[in-house]
């Protein structure tokens, strides 16, 4: 790896993350644990970039983050590492989508001695790599990556244009979220334009559901609560209920998205026990119902992150003190 300058916390520019790939011949990506679709596009999509410019990378996902849900076992990853490959000390390791190295709790990824390159959109991203570019504007860190490409006049190829179509389409809530706009837009037609296949993406991110998914749904459901008088909605999912309908943890992707449409709360909450994926004993997915809540500030209670309207964390509290928390943060945040 070619040395370079170093800042300190600083948020650079994009042609200098680029000098940084030019520069360079070997790369390891990653991302945040539990991945969403954002952050397995942009994996791939960075992946097929690198590869299109000559460069040595390899992708890099812990064995626990597999199965992948239903909805992103199309993407090519077979050949992900689960382990550190022997010349790590010569890549540059580039997070993808990932707002604070703690959401990638590998500790080959986290104490030092390689160079670092953060690409991401999360607001409160930490800033922890050697080289920084947080664009909180962008829709997802998709659209970022595909700014990249262009920047290093990269040729977008079908099956990158597939993936990093999949990270603005899930990341943007099939362009319903506030922070999509013109650009997202005229993005996602050039990747059309590159070869996406539409009607199959949709097909396979929103048509097709194992019916032990749909059981699953169902006991979230049942177990659906209004809390803080109507401010909260709060599901929960229980190691019990996996095993009752046969349903890996994978299969809450999207669960949340139901509780969000509920028309006058304030914050939708999934609480999921984490059998076999976490490092703590539950999962906490939020979502804001209104234009003024801040889910990333109460994620950050637990430890966690994410955007204003979308954010999670994983806790070992029990369920009911979960509640008392989410129902503290958001009279804390109707008083300021």
């Amino acid at each position: 790896m070619e040395p370079v300058a170093v800042s300190e916390n600083k948020n650079h520019m994009l042609d200098e993350i680029a000098d940084v790939i030019r520069d360079n011949s070997k790369f390891l990506l990653t991302t945040h644990e539990g991945p969403d679709g954002d952050a397995l596009g942009s994996l791939l999509g960075m992946q097929t970039m690198l590869e299109t410019l000559g460069k040595d990378s390899v992708m890099f996902l812990a064995a626990k983050e597999f199965p992948l849900p239903i909805e992103y076992r199309h993407l090519p990853l077979e050949g992900v590492f689960h382990e550190p490959p022997a010349d790590l000390r010569d890549r540059v390791v580039i997070f993808l989508d990932c707002g604070n190295i703690d959401r990638m709790p590998v500790d080959f990824l986290r104490d030092g001695g390689t160079f670092v390159v953060n690409i991401d959109h999360h607001h409160d991203n930490t800033r922890f790599g050697d080289y920084n570019f947080v664009n909180d504007k962008a829709s997802c860190t998709a659209e970022i990556i595909y700014e990249l490409a262009v920047l290093l006049d990269v040729k977008v190829s079908p099956l990158m244009a597939r993936a990093l179509y999949i990270g603005i389409i899930t990341d943007t809530g099939k362009f319903m979220y506030d922070a999509t706009d013109a650009r997202t837009h005229e993005v996602a037609a050039a990747l059309i334009r590159a070869g996406v296949d539409i009607d199959d993406v949709n097909r396979r991110l929103y048509e097709s559901v194992p019916f032990e998914k749909l059981k699953l749904l169902r006991l979230a459901l049942d177990k659906t609560e209004l809390k803080c008088d109507g401010r909260l909605i709060v599901a929960y999912i229980t190691a019990e209920d996996y095993e009752k309908v046969d349903a890996g943890e994978e299969m809450t992707e999207g669960i949340i998205d139901n509780l969000r449409a509920v028309d006058g709360i304030q914050v939708a909450a999934l609480v999921r026990d984490q059998v076999s994926r976490g490092h703590a004993a539950r999962k906490v997915s939020l979502r804001a119902g209104d234009d003024h809540t801040d889910v990333s500030a109460i994620a950050r209670a637990f430890g966690g992150g994410g955007h204003v309207r979308a954010a999670g964390c994983s806790t070992d509290l029990p369920i009911d003190e979960i509640v008392t928390t989410l129902c503290d943060a958001i009279g804390e945040q109707n008083q300021a």
